[in-house]
């Protein structure tokens, strides 16, 4: 069995490196700080580019994979998505970034 980093410090991480690379980073809401579920909604100034969410590979590794609707849907789609998600899964962190390459920055950091 290998050890593995609680959410929270995953989180700190991911933060720390885009806000060290000039982007804006946001812990948007808090789950739980052992292993509560990411979903990061990756922005390029103020544009959603993606939402994606990090899963087990069922290898005893990660890899963030895109979930909720495109970021080319209605106005008010993913914030639909992420508010059932969040009513569902209490434990659940969103964590919010705008930065160029948001969804490889969070790859590295999370996967």
């Amino acid at each position: 069995m290998t050890a593995r980093l609680a959410t929270h410090m995953l989180v700190s991480m991911l933060v720390r490196r885009v806000e060290a690379l000039g982007g804006f980073a946001a812990i948007v809401h808090r789950g739980d700080r052992t292993s509560g579920t990411i979903l990061v909604q990756c922005l390029e100034k103020g544009r959603e580019t993606g939402l994606f969410e990090r899963v087990s590979d069922h290898t005893d590794g990660h890899r963030l994979v895109p979930c909720g609707p495109p970021p080319e849907s209605e106005w008010g789609a993913s914030a639909q998505y992420i508010a059932r998600r969040r009513k569902s899964d209490p434990d659940l962190w969103l964590i919010e970034l705008d930065i160029a390459d948001a969804e490889r920055l969070a790859v590295e950091s999370l996967a």
